[in-house]
């Protein structure tokens, strides 16, 4: 049985043993995959607990474990995401790309218009509010002078190693690094999970579940403990990397709140603001899905294109305009050499940013990967492939533009360097305060923080409360209740074990076993997508 309770009478030999999945109704009408929930449950609490009684040896353990992996394993995660990349841009090219989603007779659910918006939506989340200044901005200030700390954050190496001849070079480098970090590799990481997750549910009518798609590989031993063992995975890995948005959206809020009306910044004002926002957000579990998160999402997808029209016309708007095509050139141009795992001497850009990032995006790829692959049925895996790495990377690729490029236009025109001084969460406050109604501007950029917070919680615990539920898209409330519950928890707990040290900690920590199993389903979904029955392929 599909997602939406029709029968796909296609590949029904995938389906023989999935019954073995045990769902229980247990108390409070919890409707669970008793083990996956329990040892996820059991875990992310075991975590909470520990971390909270030992705040002061929590925080020297995230610190060291975020070096050795980000230090060690810089290689094995830029090797894995340009194996996503070449992944896709292989089926892209290939008979494969002829595949449709849900069979030769499907029709896509969505116009082009409302699914590139849905496309666009899932780019858009706090780490774009929290980066879209302070990524631009620290490599172009690294690429200059070569190194580069900002209030004890380290940012010690330009991109690429080295300084950058003049503020030009600087600036095409900068934003080359950051639009490497938003652009194609990130959406190949999305793409390849959601591919695998449409194509088992629509094509094969396994469960909406990371596990489903390891059965090529697994066989009937994907119902039982290796599938298990893959569904945690799934939920921690995204419960993390959700909890990192979280905690990151909650220093940018609060640092807003203290420019704009001097409220005490820190620990404590994060701390409120993560358990205030996850309130709000569970008044949008309780309203459901359409009441909720989707007019949630739409009133943030609004007020983002108002901040983002209103820079480009308040701003340097030739510059802009022109910035756009410029930094897409310099993306290409730099692309080899920053993709490249081997021999660089840029270790400590690669440790602060590209480890990290790959780790998180990929500790994203449930979260994401399944939203994308709901939307998408109907759709070739041509079609699928390139409107999922384009779209969303082109609209990155403009909103880095316009809000980086500005900041970066400050101070080379206007020598304003406050900005780049400023600590990295208060960057993106300190450009605006440069341009008319700097306090209007200020305050709507806190309230999309809030309600990129609010739609990410509530959205990622539907999608973890899915994973634990094997594949189940209609579980009871109580459960996404519990996730959405311990998604704030979490970034609480890790606020106050090491901040952003401990952030980003987790987000590589479990993004580093993800990345396995990711780079496990490509065999999975070449061999789904060759056993596809030939008809299927004359689309």
């Amino acid at each position: 049985m599909v997602p939406d309770g029709k029968v796909n009478p296609i590949d029904t030999d995938y389906q023989v043993g999935q019954d073995n999945i045990v769902v229980t109704v247990g108390p409070f009408g919890l409707d669970i995959h008793n083990r996956v929930f329990a040892i996820s449950g059991l875990a992310i609490i075991a975590f909470v607990l520990l971390t909270l009684v030992f705040q002061a040896q929590a925080s020297t353990v995230f610190s060291g474990m975020r070096d050795w992996l980000t230090g060690n394993l810089g290689w094995f995660f830029i090797s894995a995401a340009n194996v996503f990349v070449l992944l896709c841009l292989g089926l892209i090219v290939s008979p494969l790309g002829k595949v449709r989603l849900g069979g030769t007779d499907a029709t896509p659910d969505f116009s082009y218009p409302a699914w590139f918006s849905m496309l666009f939506a899932a780019g858009m989340g706090i780490g774009l509010m929290f980066f879209s200044v302070s990524e631009p901005l620290s490599h172009f200030s690294s690429a200059i002078t070569g190194t580069t700390v900002v209030d004890g954050v380290r940012i010690d190496s330009a991109p690429l190693g080295g300084a950058a001849d003049d503020a030009l070079a600087a600036e095409r480098l900068g934003m080359a690094a950051t639009i490497y970090h938003w652009g194609l590799h990130p959406w190949a990481i999305y793409a390849v999970l959601a591919l695998g997750l449409a194509l088992f549910s629509f094509n094969k009518g396994l469960p909406l579940t990371i596990r489903s798609v390891f059965y090529p590989l697994l066989g009937e031993r994907v119902w039982g403990w290796p599938g298990h063992i893959i569904d945690i995975l799934a939920v921690l890995a995204t419960l993390f990397g959700l909890a990192t948005s979280l905690g990151l959206g909650a220093s940018q809020a609060s640092a807003g709140l203290n420019y704009l009306f001097g409220w005490p910044e820190g620990i404590t004002t994060q701390i409120l603001l993560v358990v205030g926002i996850t309130m709000i957000a569970l008044v949008s579990v309780l309203a459901g899905l359409d009441a909720g998160v989707k007019r949630l999402s739409e009133l943030n997808m609004a007020m983002a294109a108002l901040l983002l029209l209103f820079v480009i016309i308040v701003g340097p708007t030739l510059a802009i305009l022109t910035g756009f095509f410029d930094n897409l050139g310099a993306y290409f141009q730099y692309l080899p050499a920053l993709a490249n795992p081997i021999g660089r001497e840029d270790g400590p850009f690669i440790q602060d940013w590209t480890a990290f990032y790959w780790a998180w995006w990929i500790s994203w790829s449930p979260f994401v990967g399944m939203f994308i692959a709901r939307v998408s049925r109907g759709r070739t895996v041509r079609e699928f492939l390139v409107s999922v790495l384009l779209i969303p990377s082109l609209a990155c690729v403009l909103w880095m533009t316009v809000f980086g490029g500005t900041a970066i236009s400050q101070i080379v025109q206007d020598n304003y360097m406050a900005a780049a001084e400023a600590v990295l969460p208060l960057q993106l406050f300190i450009m605006l305060d440069a341009l008319p109604l700097a306090g209007i501007t200020s305050f709507l950029a806190i309230i999309l923080v809030v309600v990129f917070f609010v739609t990410s919680s509530d959205s990622g615990s539907l999608v973890i409360d899915t994973i634990a539920a094997g594949g189940k898209v209609n579980a009871p409330t109580p459960q996404r209740v519990f996730w959405c519950t311990f998604e704030g928890l979490v970034a609480i707990a890790l606020i106050l074990g090491g901040g952003l040290v401990a952030l980003q900690a987790m987000a590589v920590s479990t993004g580093l076993p993800f990345t396995l199993v990711l780079l496990a389903s490509c065999v999975a979904v070449v061999k789904g997508l060759m056993s596809e029955p030939r008809s299927y392929s004359q689309a």
